[in-house]
C-alpha cells in the first residue's frame, strides 16, 4: 500500500480548495433565491429564514411553464435535427474519397470560422421574409443551421476512423446505403452522437441572443428571456433571478447526468457498438 505522504495532504488540500472556489457560485445562487425579500443581510451570509416563494413567485409571475415548455421543444427538436442531419450528411463526405465531397465538407467547415455575428442580420432578415419571425420553428431554424458545421466535423472525423470491413459486411448481406448507415455506421458512433446531442442540447438551451432576437415582442419565450423578464431599468428583483436561474438549470442538469458517460466516451476517442 502506498503510504499517506506530505504531499499527498497538499495534494488533498488543494483539491478540497478547487471543489470550493467550484461550489461558491452554486452556494451564491442557492443562498439567494432561498433568501426572502425583506433579508436585507450580506449575500454571503446565509439566509436567515430560508423559504421556497421565490420559486413559486417567479414561476407564477415569469409564466415559467409555457416559457419551459417551449424551451424542451425547441432543444428536443433541434438535438434530433442536428444528430439526423449531421449523421447523415457526414456519412457520404466521410467516406467517399471524390473531389466533391471534399470540397463539400471544407465548406461545412468554413461555417466554423465565420464569427455569429456577422450572420445576425442577414438571418433575421430571411426568417422574417419567410414569415417565420417570431415563432418556435424560426428559432429552430437558426439553431440547426449553426450547429450544422460542428456536428459535421465531429461525425466525419469519427466515421473515417471506422474499418471499411464494416461496410463490405453490409454489402455481402444485401444492405443498400442507406441501411448500411442507419442499422450499422450510426449505432456505431453513438459516443460522439451522445456528446453533440448534450453540447447542442446545453448550447441551446442556455442561449438568450437567439430568442431575443427572433422571439421578441411575442408570447413565445423561451427560460432565458422569461428570467429576463424579472430585470429592469432601475431595478432587479434578484431573489427572482436566481429562482428562475435554479428552475432552468435543473432540466439541463439532470439530462447531464444521463449523458455523461456518453460525453466522457467521444471526448476520449472510443467506439462502442
Amino acid at each position: 500500500m502506498n503510504r499517506y505522504t506530505w504531499r499527498t495532504g497538499i495534494l488533498e488540500a488543494v483539491m478540497i480548495l478547487v471543489g470550493l472556489i467550484f461550489l461558491f457560485p452554486v452556494y451564491m445562487l442557492v443562498n439567494l433565491a432561498l433568501k426572502s425579500p425583506g433579508d436585507q443581510s450580506a449575500a454571503l451570509t446565509p439566509a436567515l429564514q430560508p423559504t421556497f416563494d421565490n420559486f413559486i413567485t417567479a414561476w407564477q409571475q415569469g409564466g415559467f411553464g409555457e416559457a419551459l415548455l417551449n424551451s424542451v421543444i425547441v432543444t428536443v427538436t433541434v438535438v434530433v435535427l442536428t444528430v439526423v442531419l449531421a449523421s447523415a450528411a457526414a456519412y457520404p463526405l466521410s467516406r467517399l474519397g471524390s473531389r466533391w465531397s471534399k470540397w463539400t465538407f471544407v465548406g461545412f467547415l468554413a461555417g466554423l470560422l465565420l464569427p455569429v455575428q456577422l450572420a445576425l442580420l442577414p438571418l433575421y432578415q430571411s426568417i422574417r421574409d419567410l414569415g417565420l419571425l417570431g415563432t418556435l420553428p424560426g428559432v429552430i431554424i437558426v439553431y440547426v443551421g449553426g450547429g450544422m458545421p460542428f456536428a459535421i466535423f465531429l461525425y466525419a472525423g469519427f466515421m473515417r476512423a471506422l474499418p471499411s470491413e464494416y461496410e463490405e459486411a453490409a454489402a455481402i448481406d444485401g444492405a443498400h446505403a442507406f441501411q448500411t448507415f442507419w442499422q450499422v455506421m450510426f449505432p456505431l458512433v453513438r459516443p460522439i452522437t451522445g456528446t453533440i446531442a448534450i453540447l447542442t442540447a446545453v448550447g441551446t438551451w442556455n442561449d438568450f441572443l437567439i430568442p431575443l432576437l427572433y422571439l421578441s415582442g411575442t408570447e413565445q419565450q423561451t427560460m432565458t428571456v422569461a428570467i429576463y423578464g424579472f430585470v429592469g431599468q432601475y431595478g432587479s428583483d434578484w431573489n427572482l433571478i436566481f429562482a428562475g436561474i435554479i428552475i432552468s438549470v435543473l432540466p439541463i442538469l439532470i439530462a447531464y447526468f444521463f449523458m455523461q458517460k456518453y460525453i466522457v466516451q467521444g471526448f476520449a476517442g472510443g467506439l462502442k457498438g
